[in-house]
């Protein structure tokens, strides 16, 4: 199929790309660009893309295509309660926007990457699956639940939207973020020796590698119609249902002489919930994650010694905020984030 891979230069992008053309599939990206410098170790080989800012997007970027993959965004929450009216015009209109002229560009399918933390505030000790309510607490999870919802309205016999909600990713890749838990917690380990925890420890996170999101994804494109047809599947395993504590001693065993401290000072955070990823494997039977959280944590322990991981690079190029405030103080994002 040709698929245009929106946020082709991202964290996730960067990974998915590969994965699609080694499945045969032509991909041509679309990016602003404002991620693509960050980059640990050497440079990727992106696939050919258009520097299109996704609240530009015309008619005409979308002929010719059999499906996009959208996974642009501005995907923190940090920024999002910043600035979350910048987060729905990016997050939630221009992602409308972008399905409205994918379907009247004869586009079949419409993969979007939505998010577990749709959730939000699910309370309660079950799995939580599909049809559970959507209580998402940060504008991030809100704009997903938005786009969701008025996305389904245009399915019909030619268009196939299917919602992907990813679990919390992880992973190395070589567009890489630190401000996504296992990443974060590995990163502090390498560089500090400590593994620190800033809650109580104590709220569960669905955690999906990145190259699991990249395959599961690849597969959703290649199932027939009927098994994905307008239809939200949680992406992740159960296996990768963990608390935040969990998470922060499979760290302690992979970083050599990293000790745990757990400070409890972010105090309680009301997003915590443990997930049923059962509908996806059903659906595509072809998929099954093969990533566990210390396979997770050994890579991207391996992958910053090897490729000498810096304080500043951790705390600034891969962190979103830090990375944007900087890019802004020096006045190089205004092309991009104009509306900010």
């Amino acid at each position: 199929m040709r698929v245009l891979l929106t946020g082709h230069t991202g964290y996730l992008g960067t990974v998915m790309a590969p994965v699609l053309a080694a499945a045969g599939h032509e991909v041509i990206g679309l990016d602003s660009g404002l991620f693509a410098a960050c980059v640990l170790g050497p440079a990727p080989q992106d696939p050919v893309g258009l520097a299109v800012d996704l609240r530009d997007v015309k008619a005409q970027h979308l002929q010719g295509f059999d499906a996009v993959i959208h996974l642009a965004a501005l995907s923190n929450d940090p920024l999002g309660s910043l600035a979350p009216e910048l987060t729905y015009d990016i997050n939630h209109h221009a992602s409308v926007k972008l399905a409205q002229l994918a379907k009247d560009a004869g586009v079949s399918r419409f993969l979007y990457a939505s998010t577990c933390s749709v959730y939000g505030a699910s309370g309660g000790s079950g799995l939580v699956d599909e049809d559970a309510p959507l209580r998402p607490v940060t504008p991030y999870a809100e704009s997903k639940v938005r786009v969701e919802d008025e996305v389904s309205k245009l399915a019909d016999e030619g268009f196939t939207p299917v919602y992907m909600r990813n679990a919390t990713a992880f992973g190395f890749s070589p567009r890489l973020r630190a401000d996504i838990v296992l990443n974060n917690l590995v990163g502090h380990a390498y560089l500090s020796g400590e593994v620190l925890v800033l809650s109580d420890g104590t709220p569960w996170r669905p955690l999906v590698h990145a190259d699991d999101i990249a395959h599961a994804f690849t597969a959703a494109l290649e199932a027939p119609r009927e098994a994905v047809h307008n239809q939200a599947f949680n992406i992740g395993t159960e296996r990768n249902n963990v608390t935040v504590a969990e998470i922060a001693e499979e760290v302690v065993a992979v970083v050599p002489g990293s000790k745990l401290r757990i400070t409890g000072e972010a105090g309680a955070d009301p997003r915590s919930y443990r997930v049923d990823f059962s509908r996806f494997r059903e659906a595509v039977p072809s998929f099954d994650c093969k990533w566990g959280v210390k396979d997770g944590a050994l890579q991207l322990f391996d992958a910053y010694r090897r490729n000498s991981l810096t304080q500043e690079q951790f705390q600034r190029r891969f962190t979103r905020l830090n990375w944007l405030s900087d890019r802004q103080a020096a006045g190089a994002v205004d092309a991009t984030l104009r509306h900010a």
